[in-house]
């Protein structure tokens, strides 16, 4: 059974989020927490937050906790806010700030490779 958790508008760019994403799908939970540690990008700790609920989530319901690995770890992109920057001669550019909507799910190893080979399959 997966265990999910979703962080939605975080006030950072969809694209930043995906890479630090990317590097935990698939691990354990103890390792993809020590990549999380370690990385230098601002949306790691974002990450690490939604990962840590959803562990959590996962120990509320009886789950193995040394079994569990992040099944999925997806970001889709939040509403964006836009605002003005003044420029010269009175004109006005622009600024989307983005923001992101977070998913990080965790699976106890049985489930996740058939959750795979389906994926696969389709």
């Amino acid at each position: 059974m997966e265990y999910t958790n979703i962080h939605k508008t975080a006030r950072i760019s969809p694209t930043k989020i995906r890479l630090v994403a990317a590097l935990i799908r698939g691990k354990s939970i103890d390792d993809a927490l020590i990549i999380l540690d370690t990385a230098k990008q601002r949306g790691a700790a974002i990450v690490k937050n939604s990962l840590r609920a959803a562990i959590a989530n996962a120990d509320r319901a009886e789950a193995n906790l040394r079994n569990l690995v992040v099944s999925d770890a997806r970001v889709d992109s939040g509403p964006t806010m836009k605002r003005f920057q003044p420029k010269d001669r009175g004109r006005a550019h622009d600024i989307l700030k983005r923001t992101s909507h977070i998913t990080v799910s965790v699976a106890e190893k049985t489930t996740a490779k058939k959750s795979a080979k389906k994926a696969q399959a389709k």
